[in-house]
């Protein structure tokens, strides 16, 4: 049986749609405000949701 065409994802959607970044990404984002400790873990670590971005019309 095949999938429906309306559920099918676009090549170019599948990052569109994050709205929270990924692990590597928010222990970048902690380093760069100062609030990440050499020795804490990469688990547990607070969502941090991705700034928006307005486009011109």
């Amino acid at each position: 049986m095949s999938i429906h065409p309306s559920l099918k994802k676009s090549k170019g959607s599948a990052g569109a749609l994050r709205n929270v970044m990924k692990r590597f990404e928010r222990v970048r984002h902690l380093i760069e405000q100062g609030k990440w400790e050499d020795n804490q873990a990469v688990f547990g670590l607070p969502k941090i949701k991705k700034p928006k971005v307005k486009g011109r019309k």
